[in-house]
């Protein structure tokens, strides 16, 4: 039985991004001075984000549930959108012996290119349920507009040259 898989270069990106991430979170926890529970809370990881598009908008959404929202800083800078934030290690469980820790603690820098059409001035955020959602409206000259055409039995009206006054 054969398998066909949709190839998605970009998702080959990413995969190699979470390996390279795990590769370090190793190398990390192996040679830490401070060793290998408090090298777990340094850790930098990426949130996942879904990118979407319409006549109007474009919207990301970016998952970073245990995160407080004044630990989330959205900027926008010479045409980038810059998402960093933090999340923190509860420090109430210390009377708990870990036997597993696979939650990602640390900082987080998602940084976004906008194309040309963003408008800048007109950008929301909204944090809700561990799910930052973030709008960045588009320019009125970027979004498409309807031309009607006109067919060859209709009459069409002659613009006139305004009449000279004497």
């Amino acid at each position: 039985m054969t398998l066909l898989t949709r190839w998605g270069p970009l998702r080959e990106f990413s995969t190699m991004q979470d390996r390279m991430n795990r590769m370090n979170r190793l190398f990390r926890e192996s040679y830490s001075p401070e060793g290998p529970e408090d090298a777990l809370t340094t850790t930098s990881f990426a949130p996942p984000v879904d990118i979407y598009e319409d006549e109007h908008t474009i919207t990301l959404k970016l998952e970073v549930p245990g995160i407080d929202e004044k630990d989330i800083d959205v900027r926008i800078d010479n045409n980038t959108l810059t998402v960093h934030g933090e999340r923190k290690m509860e420090k109430e469980e210390k009377e708990e012996n870990f036997r597993r820790v696979e939650r990602q603690y640390g900082s987080f820098t998602r940084s976004f290119t906008l194309p040309s059409s963003v408008d800048p001035g007109q950008v929301s955020a909204d944090y809700n349920k561990g799910v930052l959602k973030i709008k960045l409206a588009k320019k009125a000259e970027a979004k498409p507009k309807q031309i009607k055409v006109n067919v060859g039995g209709e009459k069409t009206l002659e613009a006139k040259a305004p009449a000279k006054v004497a």
